[in-house]
């Protein structure tokens, strides 16, 4: 017999705000078939177990193309982090993993197998880990680039923030660049095809958000899906895991 497949979402709460999007965790993986998994615009750790119970703890990057997911896996604990973390959590780049991934040290931020087995044992810990690395200060100019950004699904033009938060074009991109590996406007392409989700996941496949046309909805929709909005809508057998999110609101 084939166990269910069971998600868990929970959004963080006060400081944390500017840096996690949410804690997440999956349990029976393994029988998912042919899973796909999207660009969302965040940055995942995630603590995994295998099949046979072997422990990894590994850092992805953003992705610009959908991933088919590994079926050795049976469950996992994530968190799923803005941007912004990055430079003031993890203090270093990741431009270099861009559709890729690192494998961390073991016991990394002191994350053991124990806390897979019970998830709000695994979000108390890792809350306490990241309010303890939380910086005094933080340039005011990146937290308010990543919050126009992200209020706006990415359809604030690249000129309207340069001006709203007194930073130059050229520098917003060069950071960009230089962090995670892409363009603000590539980022900002993946944030309304995320925004689209919602929309499409209701029958609605035809452009909500900043799309010239039709043809371009559906142009981006398979550049960052693989298939098309009416593929999506149907999710034949719950493949596109992004949707998990949907049951839980």
């Amino acid at each position: 017999m084939i166990e269910k497949l069971e998600f868990q979402l929970i959004k963080p709460e006060g400081p944390l705000n500017d840096f996690v999007h949410c804690f997440c965790a999956l349990k029976n993986f393994s029988a998912m078939k042919n899973a796909v998994v999207f660009p969302n615009g965040k940055i995942d750790l995630v603590f995994a177990l295998n099949e046979s119970q072997q422990f990894t703890t590994a850092l992805l990057g953003l992705e610009t193309k959908p991933k088919y997911t590994n079926q050795e896996v049976s469950r996992f604990s994530s968190v799923s982090f803005h941007p912004l973390a990055i430079e003031y959590l993890f203090k270093e780049p990741v431009a270099d993993i861009l559709n890729s991934g690192k494998i961390l040290p073991e016991n990394f931020w002191n994350i053991s197998p124990d806390e897979l087995s019970s998830f709000d044992s695994f979000c108390e810990k890792i809350t306490q880990k990241i309010v303890e690395l939380l910086p005094k200060h933080i340039d005011e100019r990146k937290r308010q680039l990543f919050k126009l950004i992200l209020d706006s699904n990415g359809e604030i033009p690249v000129k309207e923030l340069s001006e709203k938060i007194f930073w130059s074009q050229r520098q917003i991109n060069r950071y960009f660049n230089q962090q995670y590996g892409l363009s603000l406007k590539e980022y900002c392409k993946i944030l309304r095809f995320h925004a689209s989700l919602e929309h499409i996941k209701n029958g609605v496949l035809y452009p909500q958000l900043n799309f010239s046309d039709q043809s371009h909805f559906i142009k981006e929709v398979k550049h960052l899906s693989g298939v098309s909005p009416k593929e999506l809508y149907k999710n034949e057998n719950d493949r596109f895991l992004q949707f998990l999110t949907y049951q839980t609101q």
